[in-house]
């Protein structure tokens, strides 16, 4: 655990957020408060998911796009 006055971490922010990517790092301040700064990981978005295989080819997905939206294009009880 490295230990920072707030005035050196002020002035060497960019090795402070470094140093704490492998160990804990406090960072006093003249006042007796004391903080602590840890690295955290981001979670994956919730859009990055695998693929999957298909034999579709464009023309097919964008057919099924037409499709569907022009179903939408019916009036109310029709068909």
């Amino acid at each position: 655990m490295r230990v920072f006055t707030y005035s050196q971490a002020r002035q060497r922010l960019s090795a402070v957020l470094d140093t704490a990517r492998r160990e804990e790092v406090l960072i006093k301040r003249r006042g007796g408060d004391t903080f602590s700064l840890t690295y955290k990981t981001t979670s994956k978005s919730p859009f990055d998911v695998p693929g999957i295989k298909t034999s579709a080819t464009t023309q097919d997905i964008l057919d099924a796009v037409k499709e569907s939206r022009s179903r939408g294009a019916e009036p109310p009880g029709g068909r």
